[in-house]
């Protein structure tokens, strides 16, 4: 459900800037973090069905799923977060801050050009 509704949105968007563009977009390159989680096939098929019949059909979506990052608060060093090793990735310090996930975000339309 999730999906469809970013999907719409989405959607509705493109269509916007299309028409301010006045060209056809053919390819979306979206991002988001750890914990705003997509589905990228689910959305794939909600972003297909809703295009469908309109300048969007047929658009290839991008989704790019940003790791999660911590603050160590001994070294001060920014590291990538692993479940599997939760830890500072310079100084190995178990004593860290997890930075603020990365939103959802349309990060590219591209267009056709003539």
């Amino acid at each position: 459900m999730h999906e469809t509704m970013v999907a719409q949105s989405l959607l509705t968007t493109v269509l916007a800037e299309a028409e301010k563009q006045n060209a056809r977009p053919f390819r979306v390159k979206i991002s988001c973090g750890t914990f705003n989680v997509i589905n990228d096939e689910i959305l794939g098929l909600a972003f297909e069905a809703l295009a469908g019949d309109t300048p969007c059909e047929g658009i290839e979506l991008q989704v790019e799923h940003k790791p999660m990052s911590g603050k160590c608060n001994d070294c001060g060093a920014e590291f990538e977060f692993e479940l599997v090793r939760p830890g500072c990735s310079k100084c190995g310090s178990e004593n860290f801050d997890l930075l603020p996930d990365a939103p959802l975000l349309l990060e590219t339309i591209e267009f056709e050009t003539e």
